[in-house]
C-alpha cells in the first residue's frame, strides 16, 4: 500500500506571494529547504527551536512587533528531507490589512526563518 500524500499548504506574504510552505509541522522554503516547525497552537518556531510568530487563518506568519515576554525555546522535531515544491498553487486569500502592530514574517522578518546551517545562533567553525 503507498503511504499517503502529505498535504503541501503554501504560505503567503501580505502581498499574496508564495514564500513557504507547510507540511505538518515542518516548514520550508521556496527550494524545500527546512526552516521552521509548527505546534499544534499553530505557534512557529526557527530549526533552532526560537520563537517566530504564529500561524494566521489566512496562512500567514505573523507576529506583534513588540514581544513583552521571549517564549521559551522549543526541541525542534528530527529534520526532514527536502520536499520537492508543488508546481501549481492556488491563488492566494484575500488578506486583510495589518495593524501597525503586527509583523509579516515571511515579508519583513525572513531572516527568522533561515535553514540549520545559517542564521545569526549558528555556531561559528573557529
Amino acid at each position: 500500500m503507498t503511504p499517503p500524500t502529505p498535504t503541501v499548504i503554501p504560505l503567503y506574504t501580505t502581498r499574496g506571494d508564495v514564500e513557504a510552505f507547510l507540511v505538518y509541522p515542518y516548514i520550508y522554503n521556496r527550494q524545500g529547504e527546512w526552516i521552521g516547525f509548527a505546534q499544534p497552537n499553530r505557534e512557529i518556531y526557527s530549526v533552532l527551536g526560537y520563537y517566530v510568530g504564529e500561524l494566521s487563518p489566512d496562512k500567514r506568519i505573523l507576529r506583534k512587533r513588540a514581544i513583552d515576554e521571549e517564549k521559551p525555546r522549543q526541541l525542534p522535531p528530527p529534520a526532514p528531507a527536502r520536499l520537492r515544491a508543488p508546481s501549481g498553487l492556488p491563488l492566494p486569500p484575500m488578506m486583510r490589512e495589518l495593524p501597525h502592530s503586527t509583523i509579516d514574517i515571511l515579508e519583513d522578518l525572513p531572516e527568522l526563518l533561515h535553514t540549520k546551517d545559517s542564521g545569526e545562533f549558528t555556531q561559528d567553525l573557529d
